[in-house]
């Protein structure tokens, strides 16, 4: 069963790792345009590097569950594929929204896409093993 799932958890482990990264830079931030905690205002700069990081966190939940849901009910390479192409805007969000708020557009429009068709094939898996068990 683990070797099932085994890369459905390595792209959790990625995104993982990317929520830590995204979370250093709004440190670096801090330091960078003098922001102490807890405060979450300050520059422009600071604020949208901040919100960025915010963001991808308040999306992180819905986008892990629906990774493994479409992993373990569809298809474990499409789960894979459409996860770390979800990462990939994600990353680009980050970077795009801390450069210009407009900067943030493109990429989550793109990363909300894939979210859908996470969600989508998700579904679908779950409709087909309820259909089967029936």
């Amino acid at each position: 069963m683990l070797d099932q799932v085994v890369c459905v958890a390595a792209v959790t482990v990625l995104g993982v790792l990317e929520q830590a990264y995204f979370s250093l830079q709004v440190i670096y931030a801090r330091r960078k345009y003098s922001v102490p905690p807890p405060a979450t205002t300050g520059p422009p700069e600071f604020e949208r590097v901040f919100r960025a990081q915010a963001n991808c966190s308040e999306y992180f939940p819905l986008f892990v569950v629906t990774l493994w849901v479409a992993g373990l009910f569809f298809s474990q390479a499409v789960s894979v594929v459409l996860g770390l192409l979800y990462l990939h805007g994600r990353y680009c969000y980050f970077h795009g929204y801390a450069k210009s708020a407009q900067g943030r557009l493109a990429p989550l429009y793109f990363s909300a896409k894939v979210q859908w068709v996470l969600i989508a094939v998700g579904g679908v898996g779950c409709a087909v093993l309820y259909e089967s068990s029936v």
